[in-house]
């Protein structure tokens, strides 16, 4: 059963959906206010020239992580206002959130598929008595993480700038992510919070990776 093409083809599915499953539930993982905890605590992380203390960070940090995934409307944003009755986010960091929060989502919802997928897939083995493939197939999942993401983490590194526009381009519309410093998205999230992240949802994946590989490894050599 296990060298049949459909189970080939199968386990090549496994492969692939490991890595998707692995990154995404670190996303998941780090879309948390806590993030914003270790984040402003940091050795080293910029100040806002422009008032915010660290307490007003996080403060007003935690509504847009939550606006993320929860269910609200944009007004949830929106209806925020400082003491002096200004609003919180102008109309172009408004609209950049929305698109953020689409991109999410959908992200979101790919993850989902994807761990009912790799169930699916698990069950299918154990009851089809190939879950020797199965684990192989988890197993070059997890190698093609290491690679993919420690590529990742390497060119974060060397040029950030590079594949954050890159990551902007692909995902947005032109100029819809540009902002002043003054606005209240690069007060809160400067250039040295999303190099963090790249690194952070790298670094995790990688260690999941590992762990699965050497979770892999000791089951098949029991």
């Amino acid at each position: 059963m296990s060298d049949s093409p459909v189970v080939k083809f199968a386990g090549w599915i496994v492969t692939l959906i490991t890595p998707v499953v692995i990154v995404l539930t670190v996303v998941r993982l780090l879309l948390n206010p806590a993030l914003l905890v270790w984040e402003y605590n940091t050795p080293g992380f910029p100040a806002d020239t422009y008032g915010f203390t660290k307490e007003e960070r996080l403060h007003w940090g935690r509504f847009a992580v939550d606006y993320l995934v929860n269910d609200a409307g944009i007004e949830y944003l929106g209806d925020l206002r400082f003491e002096d009755g200004s609003p919180v986010y102008n109309e172009r960091e408004l609209s950049h959130m929305l698109d953020v929060k689409i991109v999410v989502q959908a992200a979101l919802r790919v993850w989902l598929v994807a761990l009912a997928g790799m169930l699916l897939l698990v069950l299918w083995a154990w009851r089809g008595r190939w879950l020797g493939a199965f684990q192989a197939a988890l197993l070059r999942g997890g190698w093609l993480t290491i690679l993919l993401l420690g590529s990742v983490i390497a060119f974060v590194l060397v040029s950030f700038g590079v594949i954050f526009v890159a990551f902007h381009e692909v995902f947005f519309a032109p100029g819809t992510w540009l902002f002043f410093h003054t606005d209240t998205l690069i007060r809160l999230f400067p250039e040295r919070f999303w190099r963090d992240m790249f690194i952070y949802v790298g670094g995790l994946s990688v260690l999941g990776a590992l762990v699965l590989i050497l979770a892999l490894r000791r089951r098949r050599s029991a």
